[in-house]
């Protein structure tokens, strides 16, 4: 899609003009009925959802946040505790574990699908944990803390590699909450299981986010938690409710975190297309990589190993002089983002951590050098060779001495 002689850098436009009639039913639909909160909508688009991961259940929430956050709280985590994450994320993932109590903590990432480094996560306990006799598990040493928990974020619409660190989560007693916040639909091979698995399906529970530029996004904030653990799923529907069991029995204080019949519905319409959407992302994908590899301009594309079936939620590449590059494809009406410029570590929000520059290195390279290039379900092939040209002609004229 060009629009205005301009190329978008996600285009929710025409995805939702194509969809215009349905989701305008659904709301003529909740206004007629007046069931705004809860009820057979937000029932519907559960049921359906857990089904499309092939998970027992599915909580509806109101964002992606509180999602990762009840699911924390519900699976166990305590205030005082730290779980583990990586630098590389949207500060919603770091936010959610703050909320919940804990304390955030971060290992370096893979420097080929910028997701969590198993090799990493085993090496923070060897070198940075002592295992605690009284408590019966591992203890970050400098704090004395109880590691109980891994986020493994599945980055970019790709999954984390789920095996290893299952493997890790096991022998060291940690609750794995999956972010699969960029990737709905996406697949990883276990060996261990010798199938395919979907995200939201392997750890404890799993938070999705459906802000309207996801893969499968509601026209605003909306969210869920996937889970097999019925005890799990029946504490999130209690936290997002104000901590209530039933009208006015407040077992606990909870949240208003309640996903809406409206959002509900409208994402009962997309979910149904999902599966098309997904697949014309693999297909863009699949046309940058040979585009690029016909220009062999200097361009580290996106990597994707046998185990994976990426949704590509963003492409993202890696060049040198990258915000000169954004800068020139702005000039030449290319929409671009940077996911994400400065990682968490390093952010004003957690200088408390004291985790200076240099922590993690591969996160700190990889923000310097990642560009995400337009990816939405219609982007169109002869958008695409635009951009590459675009950007083979940038890359190979090089930064000019004065700006250097």
């Amino acid at each position: 899609m060009i629009q205005n002689g301009k190329i978008p850098f996600v285009d929710l436009i025409s995805l939702h003009r194509d969809l215009e009639p349905e989701l305008l039913d659904v709301c003529k639909r909740v206004i007629e009925t007046a069931g705004f909160i809860g009820g057979p909508e937000v029932e519907g688009f559960e049921k359906e959802f857990a089904e499309y991961c092939g998970t027992k259940y599915c909580v509806g929430v109101n964002s992606g946040t509180d999602a990762l956050r009840f699911a924390l709280i519900a699976a166990g985590v305590r205030s005082g505790d730290v779980v583990i994450t990586v630098p590389n994320t949207f500060i919603a993932t770091t936010e959610a574990i703050s909320q919940a109590g804990a304390r955030p903590d971060f290992v370096d990432i893979d420097k080929r699908t910028f997701n969590m480094d198993p090799a990493e996560l085993r090496r923070y306990f060897e070198t940075r944990c002592k295992f605690d006799a009284g408590a019966g598990r591992y203890v970050h040493q400098a704090t004395g803390r109880p590691v109980t928990a891994v986020v493994p974020v599945h980055l970019y619409g790709q999954m984390a590699d789920m095996d290893a660190i299952v493997a890790i989560a096991e022998q060291y007693k940690l609750t794995i909450i999956e972010d699969a916040c960029q990737a709905h639909g996406a697949e990883y091979f276990s060996k261990k299981q010798n199938r395919w698995l979907k995200a939201g399906t392997i750890g404890d529970a799993a938070a999705f986010s459906f802000y309207p530029g996801k893969n499968l996004g509601a026209c605003g904030d909306a969210g869920a938690v996937t889970t097999n653990d019925t005890e799990v799923a029946s504490q999130i529907r209690i936290l997002r409710d104000h901590g209530q069991a039933r009208k006015y029995h407040h077992d606990l204080e909870g949240f208003n975190g309640r996903l809406d019949a409206l959002q509900a519905g409208l994402l009962s319409v997309k979910l149904k297309h999902l599966a098309d959407w997904n697949a014309k992302r693999r297909d863009a994908a699949l046309r940058y990589q040979a585009l690029f590899q016909e220009s062999a301009v200097e361009v580290v594309l996106p990597y994707e190993p046998s185990s994976s079936k990426a949704v590509y939620h963003l492409y993202v590449v890696q060049v040198e002089n990258r915000d000169h590059l954004q800068a020139e494809l702005a000039q030449h009406n290319i929409g671009t983002g940077i996911h994400y410029p400065i990682p968490l570590h390093l952010q004003k929000a957690y200088a408390s951590l004291g985790l200076g520059r240099g922590s993690f290195p591969v996160a700190e390279s990889a923000a310097e050098r990642i560009l995400s290039l337009p990816m939405f379900p219609n982007l169109l092939s002869a958008a695409q060779e635009h951009i590459v040209e675009a950007v083979d002609r940038i890359v190979r004229m090089g930064v000019p001495a004065a700006t250097a």
